[in-house]
């Protein structure tokens, strides 16, 4: 056996040898195949890592190299550029080099800022010899920002009272027809809001104010409002819920064991309507009915039976199907501020200080006290969370003086705003567009969705509500975002009811979308800035007093 081995190895080895020098003397006349493969792709000079580009200008030059010099009457059928969202094809201009294995594309004209394209190179393309190209190509780009302005410049005042103008609009225009509360958003139908609504009222105040609608005009819509919302809308306990229809007055479920009051909700609707209670003063007859009917609807709010039974805590929701379910204990540090201030102020089912200092304060256990980037942080999560926390409580409460024994409620508010913008300014995961010109994040649409945008969780997502409604507390970094959304991005995300709800600059994503509790803040929280309307109104409102001492801020 042992002395087999190498013969047998010997016989195969010369069998190969024997087989290979018959196969090469039959074979070498033959052609080896052309290969046509794609090289290389540049954009204006420039080889991306990956295959995209970004932030290229208008007018790219994209060149493409190949293995083999093209049949240059086959390469507009099979190589074009693609705008991504429309799928429309850009006429281009052809130019080849290298002998006609490269070519150069320049579009015919300008493409359009901030937009994504598609360079597409089909296996149709064929080299001079014919032969078919061996795959696709799919070559992605994203064109700059024109810097040009979209509209003509016009005095900072001029451009804060279009904005509060234009928004408007969606609470004066789109409010629903029958009832003329607001609609949870442009595409709601009969599903409206009660705590939008409540800003839409703090709204309407404004617009009365700055002359875009008349007085009579509003009392007349209010009337209808408040006697929809006394009459014929289903409460709970007096308690509205988060949803209702805006024609029968019926609760819309917000989720399954959510089809009870809303005390959240409830609360930013009695502060729009406490406002205009105290703006529409005069002794007439409609004014006078109008703020009766206000009383009637806050009088028979039962703050106190959001308690529990007694608890030291107030509870979010309570449903005639499910109780206590949601089982939803408001604490703080967030948004609902506001919801203590109202119950310890009402003069028919208020709550004690008790159930602030365990319920809201937790005995100071919302205290924070740390530094981020540079800035101390009074109350709440680490960072300060979504920028509603300093908006939706504070359309009416002014924070300016606001003191109690666990913080100075405008420092708390302008440390949550710094460190928004400071954030952003850093811009940690590198999204692009984050900058001074284009910061704030807040709870609003995405392009997958809904999010609480913060620096916790940030998605890449700017919402103009969030820098635009913070202008008290940052008026010039506010006002220079709101240039910029305005005068850059004004063709993209300036629409009939303002500002769209959210954009994303690094997968180009805009909304379509506006909702009532980010429009409403707009309107209000400049009118604080520039005037303290609201403030004022609000401000000098009895319960508020009373809720102030009982609770003792100064």
């Amino acid at each position: 056996m042992v002395t087999l081995k190498p013969l047998l190895y010997f016989a195969s080895v010369s069998t190969l040898i024997v087989s290979t020098s018959f196969f090469s003397c039959k074979t070498q006349n033959v052609a080896t195949p052309e290969q046509f493969y794609y090289k290389l792709v540049t954009v204006n000079d420039q080889q991306s890592g990956g295959f995209y580009a970004n932030n290229t200008n208008l007018l790219p030059k994209i060149e493409i190299s190949f293995s083999a010099p093209l049949n240059t009457t086959s390469a507009p059928a099979a190589i074009s550029l693609v705008e991504r969202q429309s799928s429309a094809k850009i006429p281009l201009n052809y130019t080849f080099f290298k002998a006609d294995s490269a070519v150069r594309l320049v579009p015919q004209q300008p493409l359009k800022s901030i937009t994504q394209y598609s360079i597409l190179v089909g296996p149709e393309l064929q080299s001079r010899k014919t032969t078919l190209l061996n795959t696709n190509i799919n070559f992605g780009l994203t064109t700059a920002l024109d810097t040009a302005d979209k509209f003509p410049r016009i005095s900072d005042d001029e451009l804060l009272t279009l904005v509060q103008k234009q928004t408007f609009r969606y609470f004066w225009e789109f409010g629903h027809p029958v009832s003329g509360l607001a609609r949870e958003r442009n595409t709601s139908g009969d599903v409206c809001t009660s705590g939008g609504t409540g800003f839409g009222i703090m709204a309407m105040v404004v617009a009365v104010e700055r002359g875009f609608i008349t007085r009579q005009q509003a009392v007349e819509r209010l009337a209808k409002m408040t006697d929809f919302l006394k009459n014929k809308t289903k409460t709970h306990h007096g308690v509205f819920p988060h949803w209702l229809n805006g024609t029968t007055g019926a609760t819309v479920p917000f989720s399954t064991y959510d089809n009870g009051g809303d005390l959240v909700e409830t609360a930013y609707l009695i502060q729009g309507l406490m406002t205009a209670r105290q703006y529409f003063d005069k002794k007439t007859t409609e004014e006078t009915a109008l703020r009766q009917t206000i009383n009637d609807i806050c009088n028979a709010v039962e703050w106190d039976w959001h308690t529990k039974n007694g608890e030291k805590v107030l509870y979010w929701h309570w449903s005639p199907n499910y109780e206590w379910r949601m089982n939803h204990q408001i604490h703080g540090w967030n948004e609902c501020l506001i919801t203590y201030f109202l119950a310890a102020g009402s003069p028919t089912h208020s709550i004690n200080k008790d159930v602030y200092t365990n319920g809201w304060a937790e005995n100071g256990k919302m205290k924070n006290g740390k530094q981020f980037y540079g800035v101390t942080l009074p109350l709440g999560f680490d960072l300060g969370g979504p920028l509603f926390f300093s908006h939706y409580s504070f359309l009416g409460l002014n924070p300016k003086g606001l003191k109690d024994q666990y913080a100075d409620y405008w420092q708390q508010n302008l440390a949550h705003t710094q460190i928004n913008y400071k954030y952003c300014l850093a811009n940690p995961k590198n999204y692009s567009g984050y900058s001074a010109d284009c910061w704030g994040l807040t709870a609003s649409d995405t392009n997958t969705g809904y999010a609480a945008h913060s620096p916790t969780e940030d998605l890449g997502v700017i919402s103009p509500t969030a820098a635009i409604s913070a202008m008290p507390y940052t008026p010039q970094e506010s006002m220079r975002a709101l240039r910029f959304f305005y005068y850059k991005l004004g063709d993209k995300i300036w629409k009939d009811y303002g500002f769209v709800d959210g954009f994303n600059l690094t997968n180009l994503w805009w909304a379509n979308s506006f909702l009532a509790i980010d429009q409403g803040p707009i309107i209000c929280m400049i009118e604080n800035h520039r005037t303290g309307l609201l403030w004022k109104l609000f401000m000098s409102c009895p319960e508020v007093q009373t809720s102030k001492t009982k609770l003792g801020f100064e």
